[in-house]
């Protein structure tokens, strides 16, 4: 039996989004990114226009992507008409970084869903030029513009790296001993040191205002190390805030959210912002003390015993995500590549503006 896909919007079906999602959910392989903890949160608190993409096997549910249009206008001439899966298209709002994403689908239907999506967008919207995937797997990315006949555009890409703590916790072996002796010797020289201040503890809200509250403390280290100017730390930003203090709110009694302190004595080291999702650990942010000394590394410290802690706890896996950052190669294993892309129908003023960007990219080799 063939997929067909039905398109509809918010607006016409309160209520009905909610109920297909969490219905589809449970029997598909979603990352948090796609529960509905994430995306439900995502739309009260930004409230964006969609259009719903319903995909049926039969009188079965097998799929779901939330779209939002708009104009783009680049280099002062080019027009572009664009849906975004699962942003609003807005920067302000995007920032809160959507990884993992792709369509809703239930497991082992993922690529046969994609294709049923962008053939219908693509067979149904003669006015649409682009399709924008922000943070999907870059096997995901390479199977649906195979199977799509659109032009892909890169425009980010990044490995992921994580600790497979459900392994670890059954090969008995210390966290500390699967790193390398640098590492090893880095984190061990600094709590050597930082117990000089005091015991070493992980300390965690007791109560949801404290959550928030421990949340808020991040914000001053966040734009030290990050800086406040847009697109950088997500503090300078109150769209960014707005949704965190939103999902904070709605799930960190539930256990979906966790704020971990790694203390010295009576002094904070560090905090860590954590997304929880079927037993997996997401490391989002964190706010670290900096140290003007070079051998003190609050933030390795930190991961590695949130590492145990989580480990100790039954967590499966503690994914520290997208980015190249020195401290994830020192501590994980990289087990996916992320994109973000634009499908292009075959214009001919994509075809200038791809040109264009060839010859740019040729000069700065030079």
């Amino acid at each position: 039996m063939g997929l067909s896909v039905h398109c509809g919007t918010a607006g016409t079906e309160p209520g009905r989004i909610r109920e297909d999602w969490l219905s589809l959910e449970e029997r598909a392989q979603p990352s948090v990114f796609l529960s509905w903890q994430w995306i439900g949160t995502w739309l009260a608190v930004y409230k964006p226009t969609l259009i719903v993409l319903r995909v049926s096997e039969g009188e079965r549910l097998v799929g779901l992507g939330l779209l939002t249009e708009s104009s783009q206008r680049r280099h002062g001439l080019l027009v572009s008409q664009r849906l975004r899966l699962h942003q609003t298209g807005y920067a302000s709002e995007d920032q809160i970084w959507i990884e993992y994403n792709g369509f809703l689908a239930e497991k082992g239907m993922e690529a046969e869903v994609s294709k049923a999506a962008i053939d219908y967008l693509i067979q149904t919207r003669s006015d649409l030029d682009e399709i924008v995937l922000s943070g999907v797997d870059s096997v995901y990315a390479r199977e649906l513009t195979n199977a799509s006949a659109l032009v892909p555009h890169v425009i980010w890409e990044a490995p992921c790296y994580g600790v497979d703590l459900r392994s670890l916790r059954a090969s008995g072996v210390d966290f500390l001993d699967t790193v390398s002796g640098n590492t090893r010797h880095q984190v061990r020289r600094s709590l050597r040191r930082y117990e000089a201040l005091g015991p070493l503890v992980l300390e965690r809200p007791k109560t949801a205002e404290e959550a928030e509250a421990r949340f808020d403390s991040i914000a001053p280290l966040h734009l030290l190390r990050w800086g406040s100017g847009p697109g950088q730390s997500g503090f300078a930003n109150p769209d960014f805030v707005r949704f965190h203090k939103a999902y904070l709110r709605e799930h960190w009694e539930a256990g979906a959210a966790d704020l971990v302190s790694l203390k010295a004595g009576d002094q904070v080291l560090a905090t860590f912002y954590n997304l929880i999702f079927r037993n997996r650990v997401y490391f989002y942010l964190a706010g670290i003390k900096p140290e003007k000394d070079n051998k003190l590394k609050p933030g390795l410290l930190g991961h590695s015993l949130c590492i145990k802690d989580y480990m100790e706890r039954g967590a499966d896996f503690y994914d520290f995500m997208g980015g190249n950052d020195r401290y994830k190669l020192q501590l994980a294993e990289p087990h996916q590549q992320l994109v973000q892309l634009e499908l292009q129908r075959e214009r001919w003023r994509f075809r200038v503006e791809r040109a264009v960007r060839t010859i740019k990219n040729g000069w700065c080799r030079t």
